[in-house]
């Protein structure tokens, strides 16, 4: 009997085990679907971008101009003072429907007498015969970016006016943004400091995705108009955005796919950005300095060697074209050229200024 009975309790144990391994044999299965859901999901949203830029181009310039990523975040930017010294906010309506924010810099050794003041006295100190930048930022954030902030602490530092104005959509600023519309958005501050400064020079400083909007606002100045503006300055420039587009890092992984060019590249245009530099400064006549640092990670220096050697090729007077790079061992990369304390005087140094 109690042989039987062990007997009868090893199958049962035997068969027990049988049934739980079935049913972990049936769980797994289960799931397995799942997680090759999970694993696919990502790859197959990745190949489809390029097929979703093709078929609708507008996509694409969210990719560009990355507006929606308002950082830094719950910045009050009517109190610039938070950030930086000398400054204050002001709104200009660069055409109906259209008002830009702006961040007005003065130099800071009209630091102690700025103390205090409103718009109207910085206004008008803008015709005390010191430089007057108008800033022209890249893609994504806004003027309160602390390389933009950076930026202004050491060119006001430097006695240079700065106005830097978030683009329309951008920031505090509204309307939606386009090439030409950027393009407006700065000739119609050029005017409005060009009415107050006297004879204060005025140059166009744009980094990044901003070297396309001041060279194109420079050049149509100068078409339209035939006013030349005092200066261009580059900073971490490209040739063209189809030309950045395909250089940059998040394109990478799509570069050796075919199809690469007519389905990203191919739709730039279709979007209406281009962005031409490399066309622009075939036309410009004004002084054009560009500056680089060698590991930029995001738009490679070869790129403004490329735009230096095209401007050199087109200007007469080749000493108005200069190119500045900067040493690895600095780690200015990208964005962080406004950090080296030697910027003010290569630029001054440029510009003929003591």
């Amino acid at each position: 009997m109690r042989r039987r009975g062990g007997g009868d309790g090893g199958d049962t144990g035997r068969a027990d085990g049988r049934l739980g391994a079935a049913r972990h044999g049936r769980a797994r299965r289960s799931w397995l679907p799942w997680l090759r859901s999970i694993l696919l999901a990502p790859l197959l949203s990745c190949a489809a971008v390029p097929f979703l830029v093709r078929l609708f181009p507008s996509v694409l310039t969210k990719f560009v101009y990355l507006n929606f990523l308002a950082f830094p975040f719950f910045v009050d930017f009517r109190r610039p003072e938070l950030l930086v010294n000398n400054t204050i906010n002001l709104y200009l309506t660069t055409e109906p429907g259209v008002t830009v924010g702006i961040w007005h810099t003065v130099p800071s050794s009209k630091g102690a007498e700025a103390q205090g003041k409103g718009q109207r006295w910085y206004e008008e100190a803008l015709a005390d015969a010191h430089p007057v930048i108008i800033y022209l930022h890249g893609n994504g954030g806004t003027r309160a970016a602390s390389h933009r902030v950076q930026f202004l602490k050491t060119m006001g530092a430097a006695d240079f006016h700065i106005l830097a104005l978030d683009y329309r959509g951008y920031g505090d600023s509204t309307g939606r943004p386009s090439e030409s519309g950027f393009t407006t958005d700065v000739l119609a501050l050029y005017d409005w400091v060009k009415a107050r400064s006297g004879n204060s020079s005025i140059l166009f400083w744009g980094h990044s995705l901003g070297t396309g909007i001041a060279t194109n606002a420079a050049r149509k100045l100068q078409e339209e108009r035939g006013v030349q503006v005092d200066a261009v300055v580059l900073e971490s420039p490209y040739t063209n955005i189809r030309d950045a587009a395909a250089n940059i890092p998040i394109t990478k992984i799509y570069r050796q796919l075919p199809g690469f060019e007519y389905l990203i590249l191919d739709s730039m245009a279709r979007a209406g950005m281009f962005f031409s530099s490399d066309e622009n400064v075939k036309v410009l006549d004004c002084p054009l300095l560009i500056l680089h640092a060698e590991d930029d990670g995001v738009l490679p220096p070869k790129l403004g060697h490329k735009l230096y050697e095209t401007a050199l090729k087109a200007y007469k007077d080749k000493s108005k074209v200069k190119f500045i790079t900067f040493p690895q061992k600095l780690g200015l990369g990208h964005d962080y050229i406004s950090f080296n304390p030697e910027l003010p005087a290569l630029v001054k140094d440029f510009l003929n200024m003591k």
